[in-house]
């Protein structure tokens, strides 16, 4: 029987996964290297996204650009990410993420640098498993640095 893990916030589950995730990833890297350690995750994380955007679909009843954005709360609880919504309609969601607590959970772990993997790296996956017509774009993100984040999803006709 499957957790409804939609009662633990997506922040408390990232936190969780890299407490656990660190020492996995400290000895995958001293053992193979750092490159072939993170190419080695890089999918794996990649293929759970995918899942869970598939699982985003069911939960919300649909995989419509406006369900999607319907389910942003997910992400969003416990101040998670503060946002500037840019433009939303059926078509088109595009906001900019200013307050990013994933980035500053994963810098008071020391694992800002697989942040992006971890974490940044998921929505293009996830958005590809809850509906593949909808295309993402990102130019820059807080875990790398940036001032916000620029989301931008589109349904593709």
């Amino acid at each position: 029987m499957a957790a409804d893990l939609s009662k633990i916030s997506i922040l408390a589950r990232r936190e969780i996964e890299a407490r656990i995730l660190n020492p996995v990833i400290a000895a995958f890297i001293k053992e193979v290297g750092k490159e072939r350690a993170l190419k080695t995750l890089e999918p794996i994380i990649q293929s759970l996204a995918r899942e869970a955007g598939q699982q985003l679909a069911k939960w919300m009843g649909g995989n419509s650009l406006e369900d999607f954005a319907r389910g942003m709360d997910l992400w969003t609880r416990e101040d998670a990410l503060r946002m500037d919504i840019i433009e939303q309609s059926p078509k088109r969601f595009a906001f900019n993420v200013t307050r990013c607590r994933y980035a500053e959970m994963y810098k008071e772990l020391g694992m800002l640098e697989f942040g992006k993997i971890l974490s940044c790296n998921r929505d293009a996956a996830l958005i590809e498993g809850m509906n593949p017509k909808i295309r993402f774009t990102r130019t820059r993100t807080i875990m790398e640095g940036a001032p916000c984040c620029d989301f931008q999803y589109e349904t593709r006709e």
